[in-house]
């Protein structure tokens, strides 16, 4: 699929359409520094007072979880889907 850059300007961290990641990202986001490079699988869904809708994800090489802010762009189907699963 092809994956646009992201809506909001922001640095895209997730592929819209199926929300998986790569881990990439050491300290901040858009560093690429991480050598990890393991897909990272939406595992759920937390909605965040300050920072909005964010997206759970889990590392399934090295087991890091981490939040990625949801995008305008995202397949809000799946992130509903996401809202329903246990962390």
């Amino acid at each position: 699929m092809d994956v646009k850059p992201h809506p909001e300007g922001s640095c895209r961290n997730h592929c819209p359409y199926c929300l998986f990641s790569l881990h990439v990202d050491l300290e901040v986001p858009g560093d690429r520094l991480n050598e990890c490079r393991g897909f990272m699988k939406p595992i759920g869904m937390e909605m965040n007072k300050k920072k909005g809708t964010r997206i759970i994800h889990f590392c399934q090489e090295c087991g890091q979880k981490s939040y990625n802010r949801s995008a305008s762009d995202d397949n809000w189907d799946l992130i509903c889907e996401l809202s329903r699963s246990p962390q």
